[in-house]
């Protein structure tokens, strides 16, 4: 199994190619692209486009995987990131490459078993998780990896990666049945209509 993985961004976007084989995964490829502050956002999504579809064309992956938008204090980030995430979508499709999405959060957890690790653990792990002999650099790179070894080890677990329905920025929001997330939200709602309705009976 190959998979590629993209930490998506238009001024810096990182990707990382990762190869199970015998049991164990290796890293094939990674490394960043840095687009010119002088240039429009359709010439750097032009360009986002061209290394995507090169990438897909020359390795051959089996999934792509892809960091799921989330929400951002910064909004200026966060359209970055969806514009380049969009061009990413778009060169998978064209070569019908099925996509594996994840949060930060998601990929650090289970990288380093910490959801708020900061980019030098998160490439020690890779680092070791890989065999690789020095650090992965640059840091979107190594997250690019880190999103790589995530799909390799999920599909492997064959653990269920779509989204709840709730989550509209995934690609395949729409999970069957009732997810963890939503469970809770129910079961909260309903603790408060409980604890209200016994207020208005006590008084």
């Amino acid at each position: 199994m190959i998979v590629l993985g993209i930490d998506p961004g238009t001024a810096s976007l990182g990707y990382g190619i990762v190869e199970r084989t015998a049991g164990r995964l290796r890293e094939v490829d990674h490394g960043c692209l840095t687009t010119s502050p002088d240039a429009s956002l359709p010439e750097r999504l032009l360009a986002i486009h061209a290394l995507v579809d090169e990438l897909i064309s020359l390795h051959q992956p089996d999934l792509l995987g892809v960091e799921r938008l989330f929400f951002s204090r910064n909004v200026q980030t966060a359209f970055a990131v969806g514009q380049a995430r969009g061009v990413v979508l778009l060169a998978a499709a064209q070569h019908g490459t099925p996509v594996r999405e994840a949060t930060p959060n998601e990929v650090k957890s289970a990288i380093t078993g910490y959801g708020a690790a900061d980019k030098e653990q998160v490439q020690r792990m890779v680092q070791l998780v890989l065999g690789m002999s020095e650090l992965p650099r640059p840091d979107d790179a190594a997250d690019a990896l880190a999103i790589a070894t995530w799909v390799a080890n999920t599909e492997r677990a064959r653990l269920k990666t779509t989204a709840g329905v709730l989550d509209r920025a995934a690609v395949a929001p729409i999970a069957r049945g009732e997810t963890s997330y939503e469970r809770a939200v129910r079961e909260a709602l309903a603790a408060e209509r409980a604890a209200r309705t016994a207020k208005r009976n006590a008084s």
